[in-house]
Order: structure tokens, then sequence, then C-alpha cells
């Protein structure tokens, strides 16, 4: 055991994983992060952390992910090389394991122009970090772990003990290069992968017989992501806009559409009903990707919709969640 966190536990053993997103507020109130994690107390065996996603400033993913821990929820806590460079990413990751947290996720960042999305100004004007890309990130943690080296060669006090994980678009452009991609990650030292969110199935499952191929799924655990529809203009606006999602139109067309002119309790009823079914396909999707060779897993992601989360998970058959 590398860590000894409740996600590593529930793999070594053999279980299929769960995990969920939980994003912290944009603002202070800790209260927000700790309901959140009542919601979704039992329904997963660790819960991500998001890190200033879509480039917002929001609560620190440390200190989220700390309060989450004194809730009694695993964490795994997000780490942008968007934001910092090498120092102070190893200084973080050091504050975080002095709390606890032993499961870190690497990614790059939404970049800072995604903050500027509807009613938001986001920092359009910030400037990257980038210092280092994602996958040099994996390889510095687990230098740092497995040999208590930091980056620029100087020996740690201590080891942080850390289940390191990283991110991985099956379908993004260009779809050949992706297994590859996930390849170098693998390689760096990811002990486990979350995935973009998957609506194509078919498409999903081609790309896993050239995972399996390679015996990338023998070398880590991948957790296929599970992106929560509310509505088919959600699903219409990932399936144009969001890198890396291809979206099936008769996913689409399963929702309902608000007629023209409709009344306040029509287009209420039309809310639930398109809920309903966002959280039906969520089920299926779970469904399919399981039986996919080399799946270990799924990572929901009810955006801003955890409440969801706990309905998901029992119509899916994935309560209640193993005592690892």
């Amino acid at each position: 055991m590398k860590c000894e966190s409740n996600l590593e536990k529930v793999l070594a053993a053999g279980h299929f994983a769960v995990t969920a997103e939980l994003g912290p507020p944009m603002g202070c109130d800790d209260q927000v992060v700790r309901d959140k994690a009542a919601i979704l107390k039992g329904c997963a065996d660790a819960v991500n952390i998001t890190d200033a996603q879509t480039a917002v400033v929001r609560l620190s993913s440390i200190a989220s992910a700390a309060i989450v821990l004194q809730e009694g929820l695993e964490p795994v806590m997000q780490m942008t090389v968007r934001d910092r460079n090498r120092i102070a990413i190893q200084s973080d990751i050091l504050g975080a394991a002095a709390l606890g947290i032993r499961n870190c996720l690497c990614i790059a960042g939404d970049h800072q122009s995604f903050g500027a999305a509807g009613k938001l100004h986001g920092h359009v004007g910030a400037k990257n970090v980038y210092d280092i890309d994602s996958i040099q990130l994996v390889e510095i943690l687990r230098h740092m772990r497995d040999d208590g080296v930091q980056q620029g060669g100087d020996e740690l006090e201590s080891r942080p003990p850390l289940l390191i994980g990283a991110a991985w678009t099956p379908m993004g452009d260009p779809v050949d290069f992706r297994v590859t991609r996930l390849a170098k990650k693998v390689a760096a030292g990811a002990d486990f992968i979350q995935t973009q969110g998957i609506y194509d199935v078919e498409q999903f499952a081609r790309t896993m017989e050239d995972v399996r191929a390679r015996g990338l799924h023998e070398r880590t655990a991948i957790l296929a992501g599970i992106i929560v529809p509310k509505s088919g203009g959600m699903l219409r606006y990932m399936d144009s806009s969001v890198a890396g999602v291809s979206v099936p139109k008769a996913l689409i067309q399963r929702f309902p559409r608000t007629k023209k002119g409709a009344s306040k309790e029509e287009k209420r009823q039309a809310r639930r009903k398109s809920e309903e079914t966002g959280k039906q396909i969520a089920v299926e999707l779970i469904e399919q990707v399981r039986e996919i060779e080399g799946v270990r897993g799924v990572h929901i992601q009810a955006i801003e919709w955890e409440k969801a989360v706990p309905d998901i998970v029992e119509a899916a058959g994935l309560v209640p969640r193993p005592a690892a």
C-alpha cells in the first residue's frame, strides 16, 4: 500500500470504485462544503475537491479537502499546474499531506478564459504559470513519495503518503494520440485515472481496446467519467464546446423541450422531467461502462448538483459502498 487511503484499499480489494465531485464555493463559508459532504457521504469512496474550476476563484482545494476530512469523507484533492510553479506545488503537497490528505489528482487546469462565462467576469487577464505540465507533476509526486526527493534534488525530511491520480480525455483530438498520452501518465506514476465525461460509450470501448492491448489497464486503475446532464441544452453545449466530449444525438433527443409560451408550472414540470432523464442517463452510462474490461470504477460529476448523486448510485446498485 502506498498511502492506505480508502480509495486505494477499495481498488486493491478489487471493488468497483466510485468517486464523486464536490465543488467549493466562491466564498469562505465552510458550511457550504460541509453540507455537500453530508450529501455525498456513503455514496462514494472518495470525493474530488476541484481546484478553482473554470478558472474562477473559489475556496482552495486544500482547505476544502481538510474540511471534508473533518466530516468523515475522504477527499481527492485536485492540484493544477495553471496557478503554481513547482516550488509552490511541492510545498502545498507537503502541507496537504500534513493535514491527512492522501489522494491527489494532477491536472493542467482550465484556461483563464473559461472564467468569463455567463454572468461571471473571471480573470481573463491572469497569467498562466505552467512551469511544469500535469505529467511532470505526476512524476514529481512519485519521486517525493517513493524516493523522498524534491524535484530539484534536495531530500525531504519525511515523505508524503499519496495515491497519485491523473485525468485523461479518451476522445480528445487527436484521437490517435490519446492512448499514448495515457501511457505517458502511467509511466510517470499515475496510480489511478479519472476520464473526461463519457457519453459515446461505443467509441470509448474502442479506445479501451487499445488501452488493453498496451496493458495499461493492468498498471493503473481507470475510472470512467460520468457527467450528469441536467438538460438537452447542456448536452448540446458539451457536444459542441467541450473538448473531448462527444454526445450521441439520441441522448440529447431524450430530453423534453419546453414549448414556447409555456406557463411557469409547465416549465417547472419540464425541468423536473429533464432532471429525472439526466439521472437515468447517468445510471445507464454507469451500467454500460462497467461492462468494459479495464474500467475499475466511475467518477460521477454532478456539477453543482451533488444532491443527484445518492439517487444515481442507488439506482446503479453501487450502494452500500464497501468498507475498506
